[in-house]
C-alpha cells in the first residue's frame, strides 16, 4: 500500500471524515497519531493528514505533541493531502488555520501538497489555510454544512485518486 491517512479527533468528527475518506480513496489504511504517533509516516510514500483547527486557530492537541517529529521526517518525493475541520461560524476569523501551519512544514521538507480546493461555498472571514484563494486541502465544517460533507469528499477524493493514487510519479 503507498497510501494512508494519519488523522487526530478529540470530539469524533475527524475519525468519522477520515473513515469516509478512506472509503472514498478505496478503504486506505487509517491511522489514529494519538495512538501511532508519527511512526508509521515514513512507510507511505503518499499521505493524507486529517487536521483539525481548535479555539483561535490552533491545531489540535494529539497533532501538537507529535509536531516535533516532523522535523526528522524527509517528505522528499511524498505527496500529501490535507484535509481540515473548522466551525466557520463561531470563528470566522481563524477558520481552519490549523491546515496552513501543517501545509507550510510539509512544504519546507520536502513535501508536494496536493488537493486544493475552492472556498466558494463557505462564510468566513480569514483563513490561513487559503493560498491564492484556494484553501491547501479539503475543509469541512462538521458543525454547520455536515450536509455538505459527503458530496465534498467525494468530489476531493476523486481529485486526490488522480493526483495520487492513480499518478505514474
Amino acid at each position: 500500500m503507498t497510501c494512508a491517512i494519519f488523522y487526530a479527533s478529540k470530539s469524533g468528527h475527524a475519525k468519522e471524515v477520515a473513515n469516509k475518506i478512506s472509503f472514498a480513496l478505496d478503504e486506505i489504511r487509517v491511522f489514529d497519531i494519538a495512538v501511532t504517533g508519527s511512526e508509521y509516516i515514513n512507510d507511505y510514500k503518499h499521505l493524507v493528514f486529517g487536521i483539525s483547527t481548535w479555539n483561535h486557530g490552533q491545531m489540535q492537541q494529539d497533532w501538537q505533541k507529535i509536531w516535533k517529529d516532523f522535523s526528522h521526517i524527509d517528505f522528499k518525493g511524498k505527496k500529501v493531502a490535507i484535509f481540515g475541520l473548522g466551525d466557520q461560524k463561531k470563528y470566522p476569523d481563524e477558520f481552519a488555520d490549523a491546515m496552513r501551519y501543517v501545509y507550510d512544514d510539509l512544504i519546507s521538507h520536502g513535501a508536494t501538497v496536493v488537493g486544493f480546493t475552492s472556498t466558494k461555498g463557505y462564510e468566513f472571514n480569514s483563513s490561513k489555510a487559503v493560498i491564492d484563494g484556494k484553501f491547501v486541502g479539503l475543509v469541512l465544517d462538521e458543525d454547520n454544512q455536515s450536509h455538505l460533507t459527503d458530496e465534498r469528499i467525494k468530489k476531493w477524493a476523486e481529485e486526490i485518486k488522480s493526483e495520487i493514487l492513480y499518478a505514474t510519479s
